[in-house]
């Protein structure tokens, strides 16, 4: 069985990536109840099972079936590549509550039992309480489990999109999602996915959003029906590094391979950060500095972009990877 989507000429030319913190919580949420998809992340899980013990997740698990769909209003469409979750979490608690309980209701319906629990019955009761109280949910979820490690993850993230706009450039549609993940397929204007169910999106001239996830592996989701426009998200490239941590013996080999400056500067972006505040930290002139990031981007080791007047610089998987050991 696949699912298919069809591309038009205007398609092709409105591709386009997306990084959303809110869809990163939902999918944190869900690899606690997915031992399928914890094999990357059991560093992650051992440093926040405290923190989720103290969230009673049930609501928001009552609402991500194994195999269907979940609500609409809990995972609205991303606002943009730089939206934060601030921004998105509104959309959520501004959401119409007679949509929501379409939504709610729909997404129940996939996993037998689920509409008799006694958390579904108190939510679908009162749709705008049932809003409140799974965005407040969200949000506690944001703040323990995916907040504290946001940095790592959007570095991985955008050096994802970083990745995959090279390959966009350099060889087109082929070479792009021929590294994209093994169940997707390009052939004759049409993405094939290897799915449990037939579906087929005529993108419309909408083309199509890509949205790398650092704990979707080893999925690969499609079927986004409006207010999505087309979609597909994928796990990010590196994901099995995301979680190493340097030990001293690591931090001395880094040094003989790279130098002890660059190995320096390198372990000391575990955030973005820009040469004038590496130079400070590191107590190292700001051209000392500014050369080692050129020497560490140019091996692909890191990544950069330009915030208001400052150029902040993140670590790329394979950065992250050397950094870990």
């Amino acid at each position: 069985m696949a699912s298919r989507l069809v591309f038009g000429p205007e398609d092709l030319l409105r591709l386009r990536f997306a990084i959303s913190p809110l869809w990163e919580t939902h999918d944190a949420v869900r690899t606690l109840i997915r031992p399928d998809r914890q094999g990357f992340h059991l560093p992650w899980l051992r440093e926040i099972r405290e923190r989720a013990r103290d969230l009673d997740l049930t609501p928001l698990w009552l609402f991500m079936p194994r195999s269907g769909t979940s609500p609409d209003f809990l995972g609205p469409p991303p606002l943009s590549l730089t939206a934060g979750f601030a921004e998105e979490i509104a959309v959520v608690r501004a959401a119409d509550p007679d949509a929501a309980l379409r939504d709610m209701r729909l997404s129940l319906a996939h996993t037998p039992g689920a509409a008799e629990h006694p958390v579904a019955r108190e939510l679908l009761a009162d749709p705008v309480r049932a809003v409140a109280v799974l965005a407040d949910l969200l949000q506690a979820a944001w703040h323990a489990l995916v907040e504290p490690h946001w940095p790592r993850l959007r570095a991985l993230l955008e050096a994802d999109v970083a990745f995959h706009t090279r390959r966009l450039a350099l060889g087109g549609l082929e070479a792009l999602f021929a590294e994209l993940h093994p169940k997707v397929r390009w052939a004759g204007g049409v993405l094939t996915l290897d799915t449990r169910w037939e579906y087929t999106r005529d993108l419309g001239g909408q083309g199509l959003l890509l949205l790398p996830s650092a704990f979707l592996w080893p999925d690969v989701v499609t079927g986004f029906e409006p207010p999505w426009s087309p979609a597909l998200a994928y796990p990010a490239r590196g994901v099995g590094s995301l979680w190493q941590r340097a030990g001293p013996e690591a931090g001395e080999a880094l040094a003989r391979l790279l130098g002890a400056g660059r190995a320096q500067v390198l372990a000391a972006l575990d955030e973005p950060a820009a040469t004038t505040v590496l130079a400070a930290r590191l107590g190292l002139a700001p051209s000392t500095v500014s050369a080692h990031l050129a020497a560490l981007r140019d091996a692909g080791l890191l990544t950069s972009r330009r915030v208001r007047h400052h150029v902040l610089y993140e670590r790329t998987p394979l950065g992250i990877a050397l950094g870990g050991g």
